[in-house]
């Protein structure tokens, strides 16, 4: 669980962002959007299958894959 609140912290978003809302088993477990952040964490470390894809974690930050342009700027290198 702590490693799924790190990646938020390095997102800078809640855990229902990391939620995928669509699979079955977010109504078979009561999942909503307006539980506390806990019980979303603990949902998703209890089932990773739930976990939006892909979490790219990067140097101390964090982007989610979609749109791809958000996970390349975790390696842009910065010359200037």
């Amino acid at each position: 669980m702590a490693e799924i609140g790190s990646a938020l912290a390095a997102l800078g978003r809640p855990a229902g962002d990391l939620v995928r809302w669509k699979e079955p088993a977010v109504r078979d477990l009561g999942l909503t959007r307006f539980m506390p952040e806990a019980e979303l964490i603990a949902a998703l470390a209890a089932t990773p299958a739930l976990i939006e894809r892909p979490l790219v974690l990067h140097d101390g930050k964090a982007a989610l894959g979609r749109p791809p342009e958000a996970v390349l700027s975790l390696f842009q290198l910065r010359g200037d």
